[in-house]
């Protein structure tokens, strides 16, 4: 069994010209979400396509039995809600803002439009969905593979890589997450999940601290899972 890609998907708005990324801008309107707000809904007829220009949301699905099981989080360039506008389906998972966020918000119709305008958007699009369709099987072969502190240090070198902010110790991830929203994404307990960072930090590979955590050596994370 082999593992799937791993590099870290560039977002989508890195992938447009400036005239591509103009032509968006005059279909879009420009929303401002507070920390905690709804993006999209799970279950919802899609309306609209959404850009984050600023701020990180985090992507949920809720089970039968009422559990919410974090996916993914995603930060400036990326793009939400865009399978559902393309397949015409209820959405799959709500994304929800982890802190003030700004963004584009693209109507259904003018989304359409905008692709008739621009294919080249459209093959942007698709490479964004098979990136994302790779990050969800190398989950699942985590799942199968990986103990729980592996599956938290790949978790912990993805946000490094996506979110980290360079400091005098390493890699500052600021991005609002919970232990228990860890724990969701990387497919274990809470209490696992606790026992794993304080393993980490014992080893000297992260810090944590109230409202950040700083990676400390991401060889050091990506070699415990080599």
């Amino acid at each position: 069994m082999s593992e799937p890609d791993k590099r870290p998907q560039e977002p989508f708005l890195a992938c447009l010209t400036d005239e591509e990324l103009a032509a968006l801008r005059s279909h879009a309107v420009a929303r401002h979400f507070a920390r905690g707000a709804t993006i999209v809904h799970q279950d919802e007829v899609p309306g609209r396509v959404v850009v984050i220009e600023r701020g990180h949301a985090k992507v949920t699905s809720n089970t039968e039995d009422g559990k919410e099981i974090v996916l993914a989080f995603r930060g400036p360039g990326d793009i939400v809600g865009e399978a559902a506008a393309l397949s015409g389906e209820t959405r799959t998972a709500t994304v929800r803002a982890l802190e003030p966020l700004d963004a584009l918000a693209i109507g259904i119709g003018d989304f359409d439009a905008l692709l008739e305008q621009h294919p080249r958007i459209a093959n942007v699009l698709l490479r964004t969905t098979i990136a994302r369709l790779r990050e969800a099987d190398r989950q699942q072969f985590e799942f199968a593979a990986f103990q729980t502190i592996e599956r938290i240090a790949r978790r912990l070198v993805e946000l490094a890589e996506r979110f980290g902010e360079p400091c005098d110790d390493g890699l500052r991830i600021s991005l609002r997450i919970s232990q228990e929203e860890l724990a969701g994404w990387a497919g274990a307990s809470r209490e696992a999940t606790s026992k794993a960072l304080h393993d980490l930090r014992e080893i000297g590979l992260i810090d944590t601290q109230r409202r950040s955590l700083t990676v400390c050596s991401i060889d050091g994370l990506r070699a415990l899972t080599a």
